[in-house]
C-alpha cells in the first residue's frame, strides 16, 4: 500500500471541490499535457511519469484511514465539512478497492518531440468518478521537473556534439557533462529524479541520489552514472597557500592510476599551475608518467576568458599536439574540466536582427561561449568538460517549456464533446480539442505530430499507449530504451 495520502494532499485546495460544479450527466472527463509551443526549446524529450505512477498511484492509494484524515484536513482547511468529497472516495474504495479507477496514455519515455505534442492523456475508466481525471492533474504535472531537466542537458548536448565534430573526437560525449547539482536543488526527491533526467543524455553525475532511482524504477540492473575521485577547496586550502604542492603529491599517491580531479582556485588559479604543477619536478613527473588523466578544474574567473588562460597556462607546462582537424590537444594526462557558470542566459538580440515578433532575446549557453572561444583560439573541446549544478537541475520552472494539462473532450449522458480554452488574451494558451492520437510520418519517424483520434487512420500508430490502468501501471520502459530514443 501506497503511503502517500493522496485523498487529502495529492492535489490543488481547490480541486476538493470540483465534484460539485461539473454538469449532470457527466460520465468520462478526458485530458491531455503538453509544453506548449513558445516554450524555450523547441523539441521536449519525454521523461519521468513513469516513476511518478509507480511512487504515487500504483497499487491500493485509497484507504478508510487516508479518508478520515482527508476529512479532517479539509474541514479545518475549508472551514466546512461540505467541500471534501467523502462519498466519491468512499465509492473508489468500496468499488475498487482503493485503486484509482483511470487510464493513462503516454508517449515512450525518451521520445524527442516538437513542443504543441500531446505527451500524455489521463481519463477516468468509472462513470461514477469523472472529478478524478483532473484532480490527479496536480502530481501529475510534478513532470514538468525531469521532462526539462532532460530536454535542457540534451540541448546541451548538441551544442558539445558540435563543437567535438569540428574540433575533436564525439566519443568522448557522453561524459562532457557532468551532474553537480545535487546540494543545489530544493529536495532529495528533485535531486534524484532530475538527476536521472540528465543520465537520459550523459553518463557523468555526482548525484548519487539518482542511481538507485533509475535502478528501482526503469528497470535497469546496473549502475548508469560514474564519477571520479575530486578534491574541493577544504582539501587544497588545508596546508595554506604555501602547502598545495604537498598536497597535490598526497593526492597523487593516493590515486596513482586513472581519473582524478583538482580544483586549483584556492589562491591563484594561473599561478598553481605554473608554480605548484610546473615549479615542482616531482609532480610534473607524477603527471606525466600517469596511467590516467588529471583533470585540473578553476572554479572562478570570468567565463569565457579564464579557460582559455588555464588552457594555455596547461600547454607551456606541458605542451601540446595537433589533431587530425588541426587543434591543440593537451597530453593524455591532462585535461581540464568548467564547473563553475555553466547555465543558460538572455543574449540581446540587436535591433537591426530582430523580428516583429521577436522578444529582444535569445536564450544561449555558457558551454557554447567556452567552446566557442576555444574554436577560435585553435584549442580542441576534447581538452575541456563541464559540470553544472544549479544551471543543469534547478535553474527552471514549469513555463521554461510553457507546461499545461488541459480538459479537452467529456463524456456527458453518452455523448462526447470537444472541450478547449481559446482565451482572446492570449492565443498561445488555446488548447488542443477533443480525444488525441500522436503519429509518426512513416516516412520520417522524427516527424511527430498530434491529431485527432478520429483522425487515426487505418496502419497508422499511435504512440500514446496504455502505461496506467486501474491502479496497475504497465509497459514499464528501460533506461537504455529511454537513452536509445533520446540519442542525438
Amino acid at each position: 500500500m501506497n503511503d502517500f495520502n493522496i485523498v487529502a494532499f495529492g492535489t490543488d485546495s481547490y480541486k476538493q471541490s470540483h465534484h460539485r460544479f461539473y454538469p449532470e450527466g457527466l460520465e468520462t472527463v478526458y485530458s491531455y499535457c503538453e509544453a506548449r509551443s513558445g516554450a524555450r526549446f523547441d523539441e521536449t524529450v519525454f521523461f519521468g511519469l513513469q516513476y511518478i505512477i509507480a511512487k504515487y498511484l500504483t497499487g491500493q492509494v485509497v484507504t478508510q484511514g487516508k479518508i478520515e484524515e482527508a476529512a479532517a484536513v479539509c474541514e479545518a482547511h475549508f472551514g466546512s465539512e461540505a467541500v471534501f468529497n467523502r462519498e466519491g472516495w468512499e465509492y473508489i474504495l468500496h468499488n475498487h478497492g482503493g485503486h484509482l479507477p483511470v487510464n493513462i496514455k503516454a508517449i515512450p519515455e525518451g521520445t524527442v518531440v516538437p513542443t504543441g505534442t500531446a505527451l500524455f492523456t489521463i481519463e477516468n475508466t468509472d462513470p461514477q468518478v469523472p472529478w478524478l481525471t483532473n484532480f490527479l492533474e496536480t502530481l501529475l504535472m510534478q513532470v514538468w521537473s525531469p521532462i526539462t531537466v532532460a530536454t535542457s542537458s540534451r540541448e546541451v548536448k548538441k551544442i558539445i556534439n558540435r563543437y567535438l565534430e569540428e574540433t575533436g573526437d564525439p566519443a568522448g560525449l557522453p561524459f562532457k557533462l557532468h551532474d553537480f547539482g545535487y546540494r543545489g536543488v530544493s529536495s532529495l526527491e528533485t535531486a534524484a529524479l532530475a538527476g536521472a533526467a540528465h543520465l537520459v543524455n550523459f553518463m557523468g553525475t555526482d548525484t548519487m541520489s539518482a542511481l538507485p532511482l533509475v535502478m528501482d524504477y526503469y528497470n535497469s540492473d546496473s549502475v548508469q552514472g560514474f564519477s571520479i575521485p575530486a578534491t574541493e577547496h577544504s582539501v587544497m586550502t588545508a596546508g595554506g597557500p604555501d602547502g598545495e604542492a604537498d598536497i597535490v603529491r598526497r593526492i597523487l599517491k593516493a590515486h596513482p592510476t586513472g581519473l582524478v580531479a583538482i580544483v586549483i582556485d584556492s589562491f591563484d588559479t594561473l599561478g598553481f599551475i605554473h608554480n605548484v604543477i610546473g615549479g615542482n619536478a616531482d609532480i610534473m613527473e607524477m603527471i606525466r608518467n600517469r596511467e590516467g588523466t588529471v583533470v585540473f578544474r578553476p572554479d572562478s574567473g570570468e567565463l569565457p576568458k579564464i579557460d582559455v588562460d588555464v588552457f594555455f597556462a596547461l600547454e607551456e607546462v606541458f605542451g601540446s599536439t595537433l589533431n587530425d582537424k588541426g587543434y591543440m590537444v593537451l597530453p593524455p594526462q591532462v585535461r581540464m574540466i568548467q564547473g563553475d557558470g555553466i547555465n543558460w542566459y538572455q543574449k540581446a538580440i540587436p535591433m537591426s536582427m530582430r523580428l516583429a515578433s521577436s522578444p529582444g532575446f535569445k536564450w544561449r549557453h555558457t558551454v557554447e561561449d567556452v567552446l566557442g572561444a576555444f574554436k577560435n583560439a585553435g584549442i580542441s573541446a576534447d581538452n575541456i568538460a563541464f559540470g553544472s549544478g544549479g544551471g543543469l537541475l534547478q535553474q527552471f520552472d514549469r513555463d521554461t517549456q510553457r507546461f499545461a494539462i488541459k480538459c479537452s473532450a467529456m463524456e456527458i449522458n453518452g455523448n462526447w464533446i470537444d472541450i478547449y480554452k481559446q482565451p482572446k488574451t492570449d492565443p498561445t494558451k488555446n488548447s488542443k480539442r477533443g480525444r488525441l492520437a500522436v503519429i509518426a510520418s512513416p516516412e520520417e519517424s522524427t516527424n511527430i505530430s498530434t491529431i485527432g483520434l478520429h483522425e487515426l487512420g487505418d496502419g497508422q500508430h499511435n504512440l500514446l499507449q496504455t502505461v496506467f490502468f486501474n491502479g496497475v501501471q504497465r509497459d514499464v520502459d528501460s533506461f537504455e530504451d529511454i537513452k536509445t530514443r533520446a540519442a542525438l
